[in-house]
């Protein structure tokens, strides 16, 4: 059977709910991906470290009931997780304010249990994480998890690195450049926007920008609705639908996408439909607030209705 297995952070959310008021939800950009995998049918558990707190466990069970494995969650007596508030401008475009400096996750990758759960990455079919993922631990532990992560590779997973990048979650560009490189070369798949990467390499055209990720599958998503292709050795430019109702929110927009393509090319569809299929669920995502819209949104068949197998 096929699993995915994706790695990272979930934070408390805070999104606006009007007169001055916040609504707490739960996100983090690839806890935000393997909920809409597990929505769209795709069996997937989430790697990562929570405290021992009450938000904790309103988190793990809110996982369970999405239909995500929580086996491998670390709990951490007396620490939390971190937290986040979503800000949107007239557009839906987010700013984010973070609080997270010593939340729990930062120490997945230094506990006594770090070996077994990075032994067990060879297990799944396929192991998502980003560079949010990276940043948040120290140069050591990055590089215990790249090397977990090439073993796995070698061992016949689908190494899938997705490249949602905050320019404060890294000490310069230099060593974030440095990391996109090792991330790029351990990977099969990158999925990629062009805001991400211009940020790194700014003043870069967007094929200039495809040609710097050296995996054989690529997905740069573009600044218009569209996003470039490389699979194959070749280049193809996807159109995404049109969007109908109002944007509201562009918040896992990206993470949407994602899950969607993985999805479609966990189902046996070429990377076209798969870009397609994400252009189309996160046609939906922009329209809602928050990270995680309501299942009643969901759309009917954002993936073509193939069974997924191994």
């Amino acid at each position: 059977m096929i699993r995915v297995a994706s790695i990272g952070e979930c934070m408390i959310e805070l999104k606006p709910a009007g007169g001055g008021r916040y609504s707490r939800g739960f996100g983090g950009d690839t806890l935000n991906t393997a909920v809409y995998l597990a929505r769209l049918g795709v069996a997937v558990d989430y790697i990562t470290a929570l405290g021992d707190d009450p938000l904790s466990d309103e988190m793990i069970a809110g996982w369970a009931a999405e239909g995500i494995g929580v086996g491998k969650v670390a709990r951490l007596k007396g620490r939390l997780p971190g937290l986040y508030l979503i800000e949107t401008d007239g557009k839906g475009e987010r700013r984010f304010f973070h609080w997270r400096e010593s939340a729990a996750a930062r120490s997945l990758l230094d506990l006594p249990e770090t070996a077994s759960l990075l032994q067990s990455l060879s297990d799944y079919s396929l192991v998502y994480f980003s560079a949010i993922t990276l940043s948040i631990f120290a140069g050591p532990a990055r590089a215990r998890l790249v090397e977990a992560l090439g073993r796995a590779r070698r061992q016949g997973a689908r190494i899938v690195f997705d490249t949602n990048f905050r320019a404060r979650g890294w000490p310069d560009l230099d060593i974030a450049r440095r990391v996109f490189e090792e991330a790029f070369q351990a990977a099969d798949i990158v999925l990629a926007s062009a805001d991400d990467l211009a940020a790194l390499y700014p003043a870069e055209s967007a094929d200039a920008l495809l040609a710097r990720i050296g995996a054989g599958e690529a997905v740069l998503r573009l600044a218009e609705p569209a996003s470039l292709l490389r699979f194959e050795g070749a280049s193809r430019r996807i159109a995404a639908e049109p969007v109908t109702a109002p944007v509201v929110d562009t918040t896992a927009a990206g993470d949407s996408f994602a899950a969607a393509y993985l999805a479609a090319r966990l189902a046996g569809e070429s990377p076209v439909e798969a870009a397609r299929a994400g252009h189309r669920l996160a046609g939906v995502v922009v329209c809602h607030p928050g990270a995680i819209i309501p299942r009643s949104a969901m759309p009917a068949t954002p993936v073509p209705r193939r069974e997924v197998s191994s």
